[in-house]
């Protein structure tokens, strides 16, 4: 019975957090911009520091779905956030939301669904040992040290020089941090009972849960740092979707690798979240692609007319 409780449960929490998650870049955006405007620190906003705990809220939201459902159900469902952050958008930062950009709206919200129907089931790993087999696994390993590799080279020499003209840069270190964040929030919500109920007799837990602990805290920082300097520079609409497509690709990427989420998935159901992926991007791509194409039904009236 709990079996069956529990990834609604996991569902619901993931769809909360995903609109606390929308608004927190239009929040954090709104206070920068203010803040320029007055010509002090964003610190001092209340708007972005409002932004900010939204997001401490959607990230505690997170870390309960996470170790709820599977990282292949919660990672996509991050797309309902981005519909939502434009329509606040629209309104807080007078983002322009046209009938094409709506309609993406509604595209991520079925292809969401669409996820959610076909999405693996279990939660997977289940026990200590099991966790920390996968965590050492050479294949996991490597591609550890291929992700670290990456933002070294991003973080120290590409994004001093690129990252104002190229907002990929920025994207690319928040989205290939979610490699470490997500595994670490699986792992630490595994781990946290056994790593005080059971200490000192099984202290390899308690070393692993501190060391995810560690990790998670550190790679945090460094995507809110480069969060908040994507937003200096960039549309929050634009950076908040653009990111959710890769965010979403690395994690699942690092998700399939680790944990092996995709094992008990049938065919159908892979290409049915295949299908909800793409939807969801199509969705994403319509919101931002067309969003200075300015229409409405009274214009096409009138070109209707003229015609």
């Amino acid at each position: 019975m709990m079996e069956a409780e529990l990834p609604i449960l996991g569902i619901c929490i993931a769809v909360v957090s995903s609109l606390l998650n929308g608004s927190t870049f239009v929040l954090q955006r709104k206070g920068i911009l203010g803040a320029r405007q007055r010509g002090t620190s964003y610190f001092t906003d209340v708007i972005w520091w409002t932004g900010t705990i939204t997001m401490v809220f959607g990230q505690m939201g997170n870390f309960l779905a996470y170790t709820t459902v599977p990282a292949v159900l919660v990672t996509p469902l991050g797309a309902l956030g981005i519909p939502f952050g434009s329509v606040i958008a629209s309104y807080l930062l007078k983002e322009h939301l046209n009938y094409v950009g709506k309609m993406g709206c509604l595209l991520s919200c079925v292809g969401s669904i669409v996820i959610i129907v076909h999405s693996p089931k279990s939660r997977g790993i289940t026990s200590v040992l099991e966790l920390e087999e996968k965590f050492t696994n050479p294949v996991f390993i490597i591609y550890l040290c291929v992700v670290l590799l990456m933002l070294v080279l991003l973080i120290f020499w590409i994004a001093p020089l690129q990252g104002q003209k190229n907002i990929m840069v920025y994207i690319g270190i928040c989205s290939l941090l979610g490699t470490f964040t997500v595994p670490c929030t699986k792992g630490i919500g595994l781990l946290a009972q056994h790593a005080f109920t059971s200490f000192p007799t099984n202290s390899g837990a308690t070393y692993i849960f501190f060391t995810l602990v560690a990790v998670l805290a550190f790679s945090i920082l460094v995507q809110f740092k480069y969060i908040n300097k994507a937003l200096e520079s960039y549309d929050a609409c634009v950076f908040g979707s653009i990111y959710y497509v890769t965010f979403t690709i690395v994690v699942l990427l690092a998700t399939a690798i680790l944990f092996q989420e995709w094992r008990n998935v049938e065919v159908v159901d892979f290409l049915l979240i295949l299908c909800g992926f793409v939807t969801v991007s199509s969705g994403v791509v319509l919101i931002q692609m067309f969003k200075e194409f300015r229409i409405s039904f009274q214009e096409l009236k009138k070109t209707q007319k003229n015609d």
